[in-house]
């Protein structure tokens, strides 16, 4: 497998070719770049983590080059004007270095004032920049033209070998920290142990987390984006779900486990792990569709068919068709979600719904207005497949008050709702040909082999 020095110089001359062309397209002779300012809380000087803008990593891995700037002309070497301020508050950033710094102009500037003279002087009267509002320099150059956004954007969904590189690694990561978890949970953990399990596991400080963990025992995975981390352990343990991922450079993994716990015993906890082996297959065999020319849409359809099947064998659901249970929205109260998403420089990458570079929006198929995918899939994107199956309390209200409620079993159904629900979560890239690549199971297949 090639090195990210041998990848690097690749990457970035895809990238100037992608950038020369939308310069081109739309009447720029250069674009700026912001890696984005620290934001601070309201009435205090505490800051915010620090997020940086993807179109910086996309280029550079500085993932905390708070206050940078990249300079990026058609011809040139990407230049980056580095803000290494001198304090005595804090240890200032550390000093450029690495496999990528052959291939990029660096100068180190000690204030901000002297990087905006500096980029002033360099700028071309045509440049546009790409920045947050309060990281906008005043400096020649058009804020965040939206056409050539849309062009970058649509072309970000295509990950180099450099980009998938980074993003293996990202999953090498996150299943280290999946497997701390699993034992954490075993061992008899409540949420925060096994969410600091996952930290140490995955060799990440909070901060480094692409997104906010969620850490779900029973009934808490029955809330998608359960947020909180409670640090006493249920009296009676069930199951966990547990949504973590990790960084490379900028770049993130982005996986979901379910687990039952060991000690499940009796009907309830036999019915839910039949429902996860069934939703590990049909995870498997939605995986399986991620090749190029697929219509990303007619994956989450696919699995809205899949998971009405599924309930409709385990008793939940009778009396109407798995295409019934689709069309009529029953299968939309178990798995009220999209079955996925573009992943690279962002958890939830642009472009999801545009589908040229001029910005073409294709929306979701009717009744389904959560899918943040409706393109057709090319080699080198990198896509999440996370079917899901919950017992959502305000939707199986919601259910159980129409004129569906006589299709399901509700003595079954509340049983089950103590386990939540279950989501597995695997990044997948869409090959040139062939099956795809798993990221995720590649990365579990390492560790446990």
């Amino acid at each position: 497998m090639s090195s990210l020095a041998t990848l690097y110089p690749q990457h970035l001359t895809v990238l100037q070719q992608r950038l020369e062309s939308a310069l081109a397209a739309h009447g720029f002779d250069a674009l700026a770049v912001a890696a984005g300012e620290e934001k601070f809380a309201f009435l205090d000087d505490r800051p915010y983590g620090f997020q940086i803008n993807p179109h910086f990593v996309h280029w550079l891995p500085l993932p905390q080059a708070i206050g940078s700037w990249l300079l990026l002309q058609p011809g040139a070497k990407p230049r980056l004007l580095y803000l290494q301020a001198e304090d005595y508050w804090h240890a200032p950033p550390a000093t450029p270095s690495g496999y990528w710094t052959e291939q990029v102009e660096v100068e180190v500037l000690r204030t901000p004032e002297l990087l905006q003279t500096r980029l002033q002087a360099l700028l071309p009267a045509r440049c546009a920049q790409i920045a947050e509002r309060d990281a906008q320099l005043d400096v020649a150059g058009t804020p965040n033209p939206e056409g050539l956004l849309a062009h970058l954007h649509f072309e970000r969904g295509m990950k180099t070998p450099y980009e998938l590189q980074l993003m293996r690694a990202a999953s090498q990561r996150a299943a280290l920290g999946h497997l701390a978890a699993k034992a954490a949970f075993e061992a008899g953990g409540a949420e925060a142990d096994i969410h600091a399990a996952y930290l140490a596991g995955s060799d990440q400080a909070e901060r480094e987390l692409p997104y906010g963990n969620i850490v779900g025992l029973g009934a808490h995975g029955a809330v998608l984006h359960w947020q909180f981390q409670d640090k006493q352990a249920p009296a009676t343990p069930t199951s966990l779900l547990i949504d973590a991922g990790a960084s490379c450079q900028g770049y993130a993994a982005d996986i979901t486990r379910t687990w039952l716990h060991p000690e499940g015993r009796g009907e309830a906890a036999r019915r839910f792990a039949a429902l996860w082996q069934g939703m590990e297959t049909l995870e498997l065999a939605l995986v399986d569709q991620v090749r190029a020319g697929t219509d990303y849409p007619a994956i989450h359809l696919d699995a809205h068919q899949r998971i009405a099947s599924l309930l409709l064998d385990a008793g939940l659901v009778h009396g109407l068709s798995a295409e019934a249970a689709v069309a009529q929205g029953l299968s939309s109260a178990f798995f009220p979600h999209g079955i996925g998403h573009l992943l690279g420089a962002q958890v939830h990458d642009v472009a999801g719904l545009q589908i040229d570079r001029q910005g073409t929006r294709r929306e979701r198929p009717a009744g389904h207005p959560y899918l943040r995918l409706t393109r057709r899939l090319e080699p080198g994107m990198v896509v999440t497949i996370e079917p899901g199956l919950y017992f959502i309390p305000l939707l199986l209200r919601e259910l159980q008050a129409g004129p569906l409620a006589g299709h399901v079993d509700w003595a079954a159904v509340e049983t089950l709702q103590p386990f939540g629900g279950i989501r597995i979560e695997d990044d997948v890239a869409c090959r040139a040909e062939g099956a795809p690549e798993n990221l995720t199971r590649d990365a579990f297949g390492r560790l446990q082999a």
